[in-house]
């Protein structure tokens, strides 16, 4: 027997589908079509049964019709010449007594997705917009869509847009939204579907009528509908009622979308919407889809609760616990929000949840529970550092490695927290061993090494392995930390100072930690004092303020990205952003300038650099000289040995 996607297996299928005793017995007709659609689906190229597939779409059989008209759907851009040969079967189906029959003929005419068969598929669509039977209806209305997709820039047909919009009003609720869906497809530059007052309330009236996906698509459309009164604005929010309970998240997501954009300036409206909305909010936290809850948790997080009503949620907060099979994401979706709901009523609570996830068996998940520790602690500093500092005993690399980075982002914020900090340093950098966790303890012993006493032996270990190391961003953090220790513990540092300048400047071959170390050199050249004024940076940013108690901001910023992909998008930016530190230290990336100081001075930095790159281009010009020097000797001697051997010939040839 021929194996799967072979010649002899296709040419197997063409036999049968040709052979009469196989035609005559209708089932075994359409088991071979099956196996046709079978290979089909499985990637085996059959459209050399294009024509066969033809003939044998002409039966009363609708079973078959369907399985045909999937392959025909398949390989018609393959073969348009011989889809033609399809259009009168297609149409003759068009007319026949069974609706079924009709609806997949019209269907099945507007997805071959030819533009030679424009011609023959539009009085079908016409006729079927008037069909008896609903399901034709609903066909020929994605049709015409389909049709104006094919060939965007022809003339948009005037009588069908009438006959669209008389269907808003069919008694099929599926053909109605159908009409918005192709209206707003064809009349796409204008704009889309028109929205005025009768199509709106005659839209609301029979939303129930419509199915989750066409409530969501009708209520997306009347965001452009303005009421031209405010007793019609309380109407329509009548009318609305309903379906801001509504047990579908998605209906109560659009509902709640429309209740802000029609209510944008009643702020009342807005927070008593909120409060009805909070209950299906928190099941949809719960949902069995985990696709739903965390859509769910990043609008609450995004939207509701991080900017306008951080109560909203506080006394729900043990909802937004962590399950033990629950997925990572979901996870640390979870903590952004505790994190935002703590108070003095709960935050030992929390505290001693966050500390559990802190051991979770994905790091991921522990690293984000630390980051969470981290920024409770700017409004709880002593109880935070308690935790941290225990977590620091466990001696885990990647416990160790969050710790020290959410150490260095808490003091950045919150300067009296650096003694408690600079004590539970010591002898970390042993467990350390990722780059991030190393940038970050380098940078606190940059700006609080004068309060460690091993500092510099911390440091020496790193210069004794900086040929070894391979993270370009350590090296650098490396070069500004032992310089700032220098200025201000220089015996024990002058050393070490000296042998990693050298190293840099000498051996090292990536351009940017060259340069850096250059800078630094000639920066010392130029006294300490100037060296401190670029150095000796602020230590600290307070004005980050805390969590508690900050102003709540306004609904508008936030209430058109509702029901949309923002909130997602925005709440991984924030993660990320919270995750990575303060605005002075930065995860080095080699293509920008990285964090050559903290400070900074603009204007000493501005004339090293502006001096360096002054030698640079004076020794590149310097050489492009001498290259061009060498060229045009090695020409004049090129001239001179032509002209010698031009006259030794001459002389050869008058002696001969």
């Amino acid at each position: 027997m021929p194996y799967l996607g072979s010649e002899d297996a296709v040419r197997e299928l063409r036999r049968a589908l040709s052979n009469p005793n196989v035609q005559s017995d209708q089932l075994r007709y359409r088991n071979t079509i099956l196996k046709v659609i079978r290979a089909m689906s499985q990637g085996v190229d059959v459209s050399g049964l294009f024509s066969e597939m033809v003939k044998a779409c002409a039966t009363v059989d609708v079973v078959q019709k369907k399985l045909v008209y999937v392959f025909l759907c398949s390989y018609a851009t393959l073969n348009p010449e011989l889809s033609l040969l399809v259009i009168n079967t297609l149409r003759k189906d068009c007319q026949d007594p069974n609706p079924m029959v009709r609806s997949l003929a019209l269907r099945n005419m507007t997805n071959l997705r030819l533009p030679s068969l424009v011609e023959y598929v539009e009085q079908p669509l016409t006729a079927g917009l008037k069909d008896r039977a609903a399901c034709v209806r609903r066909v020929a209305v994605l049709g015409w869509a389909k049709l104006h997709n094919l060939q965007p820039n022809s003339e948009i047909d005037a009588a069908v847009v009438n006959e669209l919009y008389t269907l808003l009003r069919d008694p099929d609720p599926v053909v109605m939204v159908n009409c918005l869906r192709a209206l707003e497809e064809i009349l796409k530059e204008e704009g889309g579907v028109a929205i005025n007052k009768p199509i709106t309330h005659h839209l609301l009236k029979r939303l129930k009528e419509s199915d989750v996906w066409g409530q969501c698509e009708v209520l997306r459309i009347l965001q452009r509908y303005r009421p031209q009164s405010e007793d019609e604005l309380f109407d329509i929010l009548s009318l609305l009622d309903a379906s801001l309970v509504s047990p579908h998240p998605p209906v109560m997501a659009a509902t709640l979308s429309l209740f802000l954009s029609l209510c944008s300036g009643l702020p009342a409206v807005n927070l008593a919407a909120l409060e009805r909305v909070r209950a299906p909010l928190l099941a949809a936290c719960g949902s069995v889809s985990r696709e739903m809850r965390f859509t769910a948790l990043c609008h609450i997080q995004v939207g509701l609760l991080l900017r306008s009503l951080p109560g909203l949620m506080g006394a729900h907060y043990k909802r937004f616990f962590c399950g033990y099979a629950e997925p990572a994401y979901i996870k640390q979706r979870k903590m952004q929000v505790l994190v935002e709901l703590v108070n003095d009523e709960n935050v030992a609570m929390l505290l001693d949840e966050l500390k559990g996830y802190c051991t979770d068996v994905n790091a991921d998940t522990a690293q984000a529970a630390i980051s969470a520790i981290g920024r409770i602690g700017r409004s709880y500093s002593d109880r935070c550092l308690e935790i941290l500092t225990g977590l620091l005993g466990l001696k885990q690399e990647h416990i160790t490695s969050a710790v020290v980075q959410t150490m260095r982002d808490l003091v950045w914020v919150c300067p009296q927290c650096s003694d408690t900090v600079c004590l539970a340093l010591e002898g970390c950098e042993e467990t350390l061993q990722d780059s991030q966790g190393r940038q970050a303890l380098l940078w606190l012993l940059a700006v609080y090494g004068e309060r460690i006493s091993s500092a510099p032996y911390t440091l020496e270990v790193f210069i004794d392995g900086v040929r070894s190391e391979a993270s370009l961003g350590v090296k650098m953090e490396l070069l500004t930390t032992t310089m700032r220790l220098f200025l201000c513990r220089p015996a024990e540092t002058q050393d070490m100072l000296g042998r990693l300048l050298h190293y840099c400047i000498e051996e090292e071959t990536d351009m940017c930690v060259r340069d850096q170390a250059l800078l630094y050199y000639r920066l010392l050249h130029c006294g300490i004092e100037e060296t401190q004024k670029v150095l000796q940076g602020r230590r600290s940013d307070p004005s980050l303020g805390v969590l508690i108690g900050r102003p709540a901001e306004p609904i508008s910023q936030w209430a058109c990205s509702f029901n949309t992909l923002k909130p997602l998008r925005q709440g991984s930016v924030e993660t990320e952003s919270a995750s990575r530190g303060s605005p002075e230290h930065v995860t080095f990336d080699p293509k920008p300038n990285t964090d050559l100081s903290d400070t900074l001075d603009c204007s000493q930095t501005e004339t090293v650099l502006s001096g360096e790159l002054q030698s640079k281009y004076k020794n590149i010009m310097e050489y492009l000289a001498v290259r061009l020097l060498s060229i045009l000797y090695c020409f004049q001697l090129f001239i001179l040995l032509w002209i010698n051997f031009s006259n030794y010939i001459r002389v050869s040839t008058h002696v001969a």
